[in-house]
């Protein structure tokens, strides 16, 4: 009777004691490397997050908590729709990298700090984009970053959240605006291409007047320039080549032989020097040309006898 009574109750004392390990063994956690566990026993927080590793809590609902994720979060800013300042409505998109440096302040501070912080990210981007004028946003993408980070930050530290960046992934324009500047775009280049040509022609008028006081030092010149020209022009076959006499050739060939040989010299340069070649036609031409001269120097006599009248 007494050994069975002892037995009774070392079973009873197994028992209880495997019900008080299962208990406890309920209440471990193993949390991982970036993760901190905010306790509250009996609806108390504890002082300091507990974590990572092998955390125990105390069973029957004594001990209850919130698990946090310490690693960077990537909050995604949907389209948010701003008027600027010079009233053109765009729409920006933009990227919020986010950590929790104090678990229990993001527990404790706000409700839902991720949502939260969200929110707030959306606001102040359109805040900031609103008080600045279109070509602003468009040219200081860098400047608004680093301006939202700032102020984001310096609101969202009191939740124990640090932004570790802001940055704007698209500014989407009306089409009615995209038609109008790449306008603008081509005003503008045209402009340049202008300018570059004026620039251009100033330059070239410069060195033309540079070359003309030169060719005026050295009367040959210009009658050597004129012959380098007429060979330029006399290497394409069906090219018809006007050439310009001096009247000064036309004083000093006074007599109808000087003439003639003018006109002959003046049939050679237009031929290419083939005279030789088509002695016939450069002798016709030699005739025209003759006749023409005469012709001309006849009324230039005519109207120096005039004038002399």
């Amino acid at each position: 009777m007494h050994w069975g009574y002892a037995a009774s109750m070392g079973i009873a004392l197994l028992v209880a004691l495997g019900a008080v390990g299962m208990a406890f063994l309920t209440g471990v956690r193993v949390l991982r490397e970036y993760e901190r566990a905010v306790v509250f026993r009996l609806g108390r927080a504890r002082p300091r997050p507990l974590g990572p590793g092998v955390v125990l809590l105390l069973p029957f609902g004594i001990d209850r908590s919130q698990v946090v994720d310490t690693r960077t979060k990537v909050i995604q800013i949907p389209p948010q729709e701003v008027i600027t300042r010079d009233n053109i409505s765009i729409a920006v998109d933009a990227v919020v990298y986010a950590d929790v440096s104090s678990p229990a302040d993001a527990i404790l501070r706000v409700e839902s700090y991720m949502p939260a912080t969200l929110q707030l990210a959306a606001t102040t981007l359109r805040s900031i984009i609103g008080r600045m004028e279109l070509d602003e946003v468009l040219a200081k993408r860098a400047e608004i970053n680093t301006e939202v980070q700032d102020t984001l930050e310096a609101r969202v530290q009191q939740w124990g959240v640090d932004i570790s960046a802001v940055e704007i992934k698209d500014i989407s324009l009306p089409a009615e605006m995209k038609r109008a500047m790449a306008k603008q775009a081509e005003a503008e280049r045209e402009r340049r291409a202008k300018i570059i040509w004026s620039e251009g022609e100033l330059q070239a008028a410069s060195k033309l007047a540079e070359a003309a006081k030169l060719i005026a030092s050295e009367p040959a010149a210009l009658q050597l320039r004129l012959y380098q020209t007429m060979v330029e022009v006399s290497a394409s076959p069906n090219m018809t080549i006007v050439l310009p006499v001096p009247i000064e050739l036309l004083t000093g060939a006074s007599s109808p032989g000087a003439v003639g040989q003018l006109a002959a010299a003046t049939a050679l340069a237009v031929g290419g020097g083939k005279l030789g070649a088509a002695p016939q036609a450069a002798a016709v031409t030699a005739g025209h040309a003759t006749d023409k001269l005469e012709a001309l120097k006849q009324e230039l006599d005519e109207t120096e006898a005039k004038r002399s009248s």
